[in-house]
């Protein structure tokens, strides 16, 4: 099977299902039930079987032909995912299908006043209470929960169990007393995000997703879809398309991108970097010219990043460490149009948005829309701990002696000899600090390290096993 194919299988199931005149609701549903929505989930669960790659040519059939397909936002692109893969099957029946056809919309309460970045560090608290969970806590940085039907939503159910351990995911009713949403107001003037309180808000055991206690697992799977750009779906309306299912898309389109209008601003502005550049006389000037190929440069390899985590994704492959790869690389590309407008407009960049100059006011905002860039999703130092674990094999902090690729066959165990119990790390990740007063195992081939996989060669104070004496 390849495109052709599923291309022509998709637009000859189009001519017979499409008609204009049915609700959103109601060609949806149609959609869900051909399979053709998620054609790469199981059969049993409203899909085809057909490999991943398969649902962005639909969807690109259906949309170049006239039709819609899946909503936009977190529900389609996060918590049915999650769900699918999570779920248990009560679970999925009761909720799956409403999600898919946008009846039901949904948000994501993870960040929290103390834990951001370490999301492990959450402080909500989900009680056991008979057939149900009572929570309370509160939950920042939340897009369209003032208007959520349900909400996916990790609390810590076991303050006793280690760190990751005593977390659960749950599926959250909004549309409760116990629930108060409030919006908040940024430094650039908008209110895309609220902060979400909760007070013996009750959530039914069976609306866990997974196991009690394994709630960070199932977390890392929703965040690994965020950073898969899975959440990114095209919005296209074919010209001279009409009818009622369009007019309902429209109008669902266009309040969903109301709340991410600034997004563009956040990312840096760059398709803006050569008309202002122009604007200001900076076009012959050979360092402007040289740091505009570069951030040029730069914006290229991030975007054919963001490109090869797409078609990793649609080749079958689960989510990975290149959605963080991509998302280093956005942060860098805003970082450095910010730095790039900056330079143009010099003073002038200063200057508060709402002038006669519609160009200089998203510059503007752009100054103060980037720094939101390295810090949503997961910050550049939580991104950056990823790539580095996952991908480089770096070793973690506390990890046990032997763990380390690299020290499991370069270093010796033989025991210390000291009354003091050796550090429960490598040697090559130990710190310096924590090596005094002990005497180190023997470190070999320290030479074919450096030679095979560029490992940090040993300090040659203690290259031998023994400390040499200070003059």
């Amino acid at each position: 099977m390849n495109e052709d194919d599923v291309t022509g299988e998709v637009l000859a199931w189009f001519e017979q299902a499409w008609d204009p005149t049915l609700s959103l609701l109601s060609w949806r549903q149609r959609l869900v039930d051909s399979g053709w929505a998620v054609p790469s989930w199981s059969p049993d669960w409203f899909g085809l079987g057909l490999p991943a790659w398969v649902e962005a040519v639909a969807h690109r059939a259906i949309r170049r032909s006239g039709g819609v397909a899946l909503p936009l936002g977190p529900g389609a692109g996060l918590a049915a995912p999650t769900l699918y893969e999570h779920g248990s099957d009560e679970l999925k029946g009761r909720l799956l299908q409403p999600t898919l056809t946008g009846e039901m919309e949904w948000c994501q309460l993870f960040s929290e006043p103390g834990a951001g970045s370490d999301l492990a560090g959450l402080k909500a608290t989900a009680v056991r209470d008979g057939d149900n969970w009572v929570v309370n806590g509160q939950k920042v940085w939340n897009t369209s929960a003032d208007h959520a039907d349900m909400a996916i939503l990790v609390a810590r159910t076991d303050w006793d169990a280690a760190k990751h351990a005593g977390i659960t995911y749950f599926a959250l009713d909004m549309h409760q007393q116990g629930v108060e949403t409030r919006p908040i107001r940024q430094m650039n003037n908008r209110q895309s995000f609220n902060e979400v309180f909760m007070t013996d808000a009750i959530i039914p055991h069976a609306n866990i997703v997974g196991r009690v206690g394994d709630g960070w697992r199932v977390a890392r799977a929703t965040l690994a879809h965020e950073r898969s750009f899975t959440m990114t779906r095209d919005v296209y309306f074919k010209p001279g398309v009409a009818g009622r299912v369009i007019d309902q898309a429209r109008a669902e389109a266009e309040l969903y991108l109301k709340t991410y209008e600034w997004y563009p601003q956040r990312k840096g502005r760059f398709d803006l970097l050569t008309e202002r550049a122009v604007a200001a006389g900076a076009d012959n000037d050979p360092v402007e010219q040289e740091q505009l190929m570069r951030v040029w440069a730069f914006e290229r390899a991030s975007s054919l990043t963001a490109e090869r985590a797409r078609v990793m994704r649609d080749l079958g492959h689960p989510p990975g460490p290149e959605g963080s790869i991509g998302k280093l690389a956005l942060s860098e590309v805003a970082r450095r149009c910010n730095d790039m407008h900056s330079s143009l407009l010099g003073a002038d960049a200063m200057l508060a948005a709402g002038g006669d100059d519609p160009i200089h006011d998203a510059v503007a905002e752009v100054l103060i829309s980037t720094p939101a860039q390295s810090i949503a999703g997961g910050t550049d130092e939580i991104q950056k701990n990823i790539v580095a674990e996952r991908m480089l094999d770096c070793p973690r902090s506390h990890r046990p002696i032997g763990a380390c690729r690299i020290a499991r066959w370069v270093v010796s165990t033989r025991p210390a000899r000291t009354s003091r119990p050796p550090s429960p790390r490598c040697l090559l990740c130990r710190p310096r600090r924590r090596l005094r007063g002990t005497r180190l195992p023997v470190a070999r081939k320290v030479r074919e390290v450096r030679v095979s996989i560029r490992a940090r060669p040993l300090p040659p104070l203690y290259r031998h096993g023994r400390r040499r004496r200070r003059r």
